[in-house]
């Protein structure tokens, strides 16, 4: 594979959009699909916490290697394709300046490289891509590496928006960045508003909230003025559900019509579940989803009642 075609696997996000979907194609409801969500591969977290050194540790990630050559192997023998894999966010563990991240980017990108052609990648930033607090100079990276940072496309008249949530947890040494971000955001979802589209659906890595709208500020979740904010907003524009990571735990809640969707990781695992991904369907009525451990996915594939969804004309 040339350096070229490599790129070209990873920078699909170009100019706030996906160049894998030609808008003008994707318009139109065509019927049910399913795509997989992942989250935090996070090479380098499981050995960095085992030994209890988070900031510093994580010079080790053979097993994330191991477990992501898994979820992609699972992925490419669905039948029929998923129209896209989405990994929402913490692709690598090491933060922007900090030893190894060259080194686990190189690796993440060399085993995504092996997910089949016809099923896109879409790639979110997490904290540990551009920072807790993340800078212009960050951001760019991030950008130079795995292409933009939020954008949005269409698939089959659905419109899904990737955003950075980043810039809605810390914006403070990038203000200018977020509030072009906010303002992309409000005229994306004003297309969503005006029903021009079949469903629309948000991917971000930090969840608006675990379990409620209500509950208290924390690391995994965006404060409770931020949270209430972009909620109604979506709700407002008819966003069906916002599917994150962060977490490294499933879980999710409801507010009013809106699904908040936290999913687990591929890689380190910080509660109970299994090291998973999550299939998507969407109809013409609803959006449907299910997390599957690695090992359940690669060994049955996906359940019949979902592949009936998907199956309906």
């Amino acid at each position: 594979m040339s350096a070229a075609e490599a790129g070209g696997v990873f920078h699909r996000a170009r100019g706030r959009t996906l160049d894998a979907f030609p808008a003008a194609k994707e318009r139109d409801w065509k019927g049910p699909f399913y795509f997989i969500q992942g989250a935090d591969p996070q090479f380098g977290l499981m050995k960095a916490w085992s030994t209890g050194d988070c900031d510093n540790g994580g010079d080790e990630w053979g097993q994330e290697i191991r477990l992501t050559e898994q979820a992609v192997q699972a992925i490419n023998r669905l039948n029929p394709k998923p129209r896209f894999f989405v990994l929402c966010g913490d692709l690598i563990h090491a933060m922007p300046g900090m030893p190894w991240r060259k080194e686990q980017t190189e690796d993440l990108q060399r085993v995504l490289r092996d997910v089949d052609r016809e099923i896109p990648l879409v790639l979110v930033s997490g904290n540990h891509d551009v920072g807790n607090a993340p800078t212009p100079e960050s951001i760019a990276e991030f950008q130079q590496t795995w292409g933009d940072d939020y954008f949005s496309f269409w698939v089959g008249g659905v419109l899904f928006l990737v955003l950075n949530s980043q810039l809605l947890y810390d914006a403070s040494r990038c203000p200018a960045l977020k509030q072009a971000q906010d303002q992309w955001l409000d005229q994306q979802l004003s297309i969503a508003g005006q029903q021009k589209c079949q469903h629309a659906v948000v991917f971000q890595h930090i969840p608006l909230f675990l379990q409620s709208i209500d509950e208290e500020d924390d690391y995994f979740n965006l404060t409770k003025t931020v949270r209430k904010e972009m909620a109604d907003k979506f709700i407002r524009a008819g966003i069906k559900a916002v599917f994150s990571g962060h977490y490294h735990r499933n879980a999710g809640g409801a507010y009013r019509d809106l699904d908040m969707v936290v999913s687990s990781a591929i890689g380190c695992q910080l509660g109970s579940d299994s090291h998973g991904l999550r299939v998507v369907v969407v109809t013409a009525e609803k959006v449907v989803h299910r997390y599957y451990s690695l090992d359940e996915l690669s060994k049955k594939g996906i359940e019949d009642d979902l592949m009936d969804l998907i199956k309906k004309e």
